[in-house]
């Protein structure tokens, strides 16, 4: 591990480190476009020029190996120089879109302008044109113009998703990014090339043009998408959530997620939930506070709990089947809990990056403590039991991504021949239409809304925290477990709710006014 000196600061880097993951990792800064940690080294953007002790010419930080008592700089008026001509260079023909950019607010071109360059451009000449809104495919688009060829995107479809859908054509000036003929941008991980894209080239259609960045909160939580558990950043403001990003994390995903995961959001939101407890009616829903539903229905599950069947699936927290396997195990004797595995012919998938075909958070937390409370019960023994009037009430569980459910619509007809169906989830699915009469709905907190613990594929738990609140009247699998057992909870409403102005109104009004909710954290130019 050799010693070197970076800005006068003596530090100390592993064995084969080049100069830029040295000050990375030191917390130093210096200018890069084209460098990414997970990426190989392509040396194409010039930026991150450095002085070294002994070598009388600047040397690019991202190719040079760390020795053992190197002194490097990267502050002197030479490299600064240095920096800013690069600068100027990669935005010759950079058009001026700022205003209309996706980009803007989180633009690797704006943030290394403020920090290293604020030069006055000397080009005169036209700048040259290029094609704006470039279809890529089913998730990316791209705007030619803005692009400044750090060929990040071409190395991530080379080298990380091995796809090769992506090069660089033509040569000078007119070189640009594209796809191969007959090839569109489409694998299950094309929205990280917009990740690591530094401008506002390569944009998602998800999210184009949907919110300013500035608008935005962020907050770290775990990926449900699949058993993998990749660590994320879920952005949102008041009027819901927007996107997911992955966060680096090297044991589990590194920098990179799938483009199904960034979907989870969608299933969190207001329009996919339930709101309110119901129970359903031969003329349709009669509404309810969710916690006084649980209540009043207690009865149900408390006066025979041996008639009684919990079915869970693999999408809680280990925090939440602790408390309510306790709860059914030694309160009521009952080891009637049954596990709703969806897709097991898919449950040993894997693409060999990250998605896997187990397509919950959490199953192995729920398989450790189904065992460490002795339940191995069957799935085919409930159907009996049901169609035999041994169990005569079914209190299910999740799913809180039913999209990973395809079996939900058998799962639902069978689960409805029993007396009294009690069904706990976070999602409002389609199929709720059709259950018969005397179903009672309980909306559940989804994972943005609650802390926990889930346990990944390999047996990693991991840890996250709440993020925001959507439904304040939604509970927790803890709590309504806790109402149906007859137990009193204070549960009180959340102020801090994400609100939403009505689809319908004509303008947004002055309460619904987006505000810059990062104005307070605001760092120095």
């Amino acid at each position: 591990m050799p010693k070197c000196t970076i800005n006068g600061q003596e530090v100390v880097v592993k064995d084969g480190a080049t100069i830029i993951e040295a000050i990375h990792h030191n917390n130093q800064k210096i200018a890069h476009y084209c460098w990414h940690p997970g990426l190989s080294v392509a040396g194409v953007c010039r930026l991150c020029m450095v002085e070294i002790e002994g070598n009388p010419r600047l040397q690019i930080a991202c190719n040079t190996v760390v020795s053992e008592g190197m002194k490097i700089n990267n502050t002197s008026e030479k490299v600064k120089d240095a920096a800013k001509w690069g600068l100027d260079f990669h935005l010759i023909n950079h058009p001026l879109d700022c205003p209309i950019c996706d980009q803007a607010g989180e633009c690797g071109l704006q943030d290394q302008y403020m920090e290293f360059g604020k030069y006055d451009p000397e080009m005169a000449e036209r700048k040259v044109k290029k094609k704006k809104v470039v279809d890529l495919g089913p998730t990316v688009v791209l705007d030619t113009e803005r692009c400044i060829l750090c060929s990040r995107c071409v190395r991530f479809t080379d080298e990380v998703s091995k796809t090769n859908e992506l090069g660089i054509f033509n040569r000078g000036d007119r070189s640009e990014i594209g796809t191969f003929d007959g090839k569109e941008l489409d694998n299950k991980y094309s929205l990280n090339t917009v990740d690591i894209c530094p401008v506002g080239a390569l944009t998602s259609k998800d999210f184009r043009f949907r919110q300013r960045v500035w608008y935005l909160k962020d907050a770290q939580s775990i990926c449900t998408g699949c058993s993998t558990g990749c660590n994320v950043k879920v952005y949102f403001n008041k009027e819901g959530l927007f996107r997911v990003k992955p966060v680096f994390n090297e044991k589990v995903n590194g920098y990179w997620m799938c483009d199904e995961g960034r979907d989870i959001y969608k299933f969190v939101n207001k329009n996919a939930r339930l709101l309110k407890g119901k129970k359903k009616k031969p003329t349709g829903f009669e509404e309810f506070f969710p916690g006084a539903l649980a209540k009043d229905i207690s009865s149900l599950v408390t006066a025979d709990p041996g008639k009684v069947a919990f079915v869970v699936t693999g999408q809680f927290t280990n925090e939440e089947y602790d408390q309510v396997f306790s709860l059914w195990t030694k309160k009521w004797g009952s080891k009637n809990i049954f596990h709703w595995l969806n897709s097991p012919e898919k449950q040993n998938e894997f693409d060999g990056l990250l998605l896997r075909g187990d397509r919950n958070p959490n199953t192995q937390g729920l398989l450790k403590r189904l065992k460490d409370f002795g339940i191995s019960t069957q799935w085919k023994d409930l159907i009996t039991k049901i169609n035999t009037h041994e169990i005569d009430t079914v209190v299910v569980a999740g799913p809180e991504n039913p999209i990973w459910f395809p079996d939900f619509k058998e799962k639902l007809a069978s689960l409805a021949k029993a007396k009294s169906l009690i069904w706990m989830q976070s999602s409002n699915h389609p199929e709720f239409e059709n259950v018969p009469a005397g179903t009672y709905l309980i909306p559940l907190k989804s994972f943005v809304e609650k802390e926990g613990t889930f346990t990944n594929y390999s047996g990693l738990d991991q840890k996250f925290s709440k993020v925001t609140t959507i439904v304040s009247e939604a509970l927790t699998l803890t709590e309504a477990c806790t109402l149906l057992a007859g137990e009193n909870l204070m549960i009180r409403p959340d102020p801090n709710v994400l609100i939403a102005a009505h689809p319908t109104a004509d303008r947004v009004t002055l309460e619904h006014r987006k505000k810059n909710e990062f104005v307070f954290r605001r760092g120095a130019l």
